[in-house]
């Protein structure tokens, strides 16, 4: 497994006043969760099959959704409520990432530090997406303007 960027760096999120954000790919919170998802997705290619449609289902999904709902979320920057409660779904399915990375691990698929490695991961994440839902403001896009 590839070691992840976890320390302060990471945890500030990205700047909203970076110059040149412009897409959700380019924060640091959708490629830190993106590089999750994709190992998390190669880790469980050596589950046993008859976890294909429960286990390694279930962990695949939660992991892509975190993406996936941070471009979602990132696309409602006009709405404070919607942008906000878009990354409370990011959040929510990171923390059930969480709970499959453990039942991987008590049903043997990950070593424990394998398992806190990952889990530690995706606690980056959550504390990233916790910031921009806290303080959504220098991420929400201006009212559209009609005459």
């Amino acid at each position: 497994m590839e070691d992840y960027p976890i320390d302060d760096e990471i945890s500030h999120v990205s700047d909203p006043k970076r110059p040149g954000i412009v897409r959700h790919e380019q924060l640091e919170t959708y490629s830190l969760a993106f590089r999750l998802a994709s190992e998390l997705y190669h880790l469980s290619k050596c589950f046993p099959a008859e976890e294909r449609y429960s286990l390694t289902d279930q962990m695949r999904r939660s992991s892509r959704s975190v993406c996936a709902n941070l471009a979602e979320a990132w696309r409602k920057r006009r709405y404070r409520a919607a942008f906000q409660n878009t990354l409370n779904h990011a959040e929510a399915e990171a923390a059930e990432t969480q709970t499959w990375i453990r039942f991987a691990e008590d049903c043997g698929y990950f070593e424990r530090e394998q398992a806190n490695k990952l889990s530690s991961a995706y606690d980056e994440v959550i504390g990233m997406l916790v910031k921009m839902i806290a303080n959504p403001s220098p991420w929400l896009l201006p009212p559209i303007r009609t005459n």
